[in-house]
């Protein structure tokens, strides 16, 4: 198991050990009563509440790898071993006299350092541009808003707050942890969070069944997961950070795991300072 995969595991065990009472709560309400629980309707919130929320929650947004600022691109390309024997070597050169050597090989790690900052910079302005093009949106019904025959309306993701009633159908991704009210055949895929393939059949009405797993709860369905088939209503019950996908992705964020080029310029570099260090013992001994 790679190092991101267990952290994946801890943040997801920790948080069912945190939230499962509450979503037990919610899951063994009728859908009525459950709306009723969260301070909403079958009909959703006003837009007027709705606003109130999301200035009480915040945007339903997750953690994402923040972006480094120049100085942090320009370390992470300098903390290598290799630049750190290499420059080692420069210092030895022009120590003993050799001041060609050293330049040589300081020009050459300084070459090194700065075509791979140039390059890591390039691509993280146009992942961030890429990012900035994707816009996602959530059918919402909401009260004073102008919307289809059902009264939903397409808005933006990020805006969704505890208490919205949410539209699914086949192809949606699960815009927050939300609770289902009624379903039509509805399959989710829910292996972003649990590795499982198979999607699981998930269902509207309440549950009185005892579940330490809440990812087997039928009538919750969870942020980062998608729908593979029918269709579904469903209240929001938690967003943005607060889901499980939320926890997950701040446990996650930022780490940076090394590839294999990386993993091999680090072991031939230690490989080369063993090397010369045994050549040194041999000469001084």
């Amino acid at each position: 198991m790679n190092f991101v995969s267990t952290h994946h595991t801890r943040a997801v065990n920790a948080a069912i050990g945190a939230e499962t009472t509450e979503l037990l709560r919610v899951t063994r309400l009728a859908p009525e009563q459950a709306c009723q629980h969260l301070g909403s309707t079958n009909n959703g919130l006003s837009a007027a509440e709705a606003e109130k929320r999301l200035a009480q929650y915040g945007p339903n947004l997750v953690t994402r790898e923040r972006k480094p600022s120049i100085a942090q691109e320009l370390w992470n390309r300098t903390k290598n071993p290799l630049n750190a024997l290499l420059l080692t070597l420069a210092i030895v050169s022009y120590v003993l006299g050799d001041l060609r050597a050293a330049i040589v090989i300081a020009v050459m790690v300084i070459l090194a350092i700065t075509t791979a900052f140039i390059q890591e910079h390039r691509s993280n302005e146009a992942a961030a541009r890429l990012r900035a093009m994707v816009k996602t949106t959530a059918s919402v019904r909401r009260g004073s808003r102008a919307g289809d025959g059902n009264g939903f309306a397409e808005v933006p993701m990020e805006t969704l707050v505890p208490g919205d009633v949410v539209r699914l159908s086949a192809g949606d991704m699960i815009p927050a942890d939300l609770r289902l009210l009624d379903t039509k055949d509805l399959f989710v895929n829910q292996s972003a969070l649990t590795g499982e393939a198979m999607p699981a059949e998930k269902f509207g009405h309440s549950s009185d069944e005892s579940c330490s797993n809440p990812f087997d709860l039928h009538n919750i369905c969870f942020m980062g997961a998608n729908v593979v088939s029918g269709y579904a209503t469903g209240v929001i019950v938690r967003t943005g950070g607060t889901t499980f996908f939320g926890q997950l992705a701040d446990e996650i964020a930022g780490l940076r795991v090394p590839t294999a080029f990386d993993q091999g310029v680090n072991r031939f570099t230690w490989l080369m300072i063993r090397f010369m260090l045994v050549i040194v013992d041999n000469r001084t001994a």
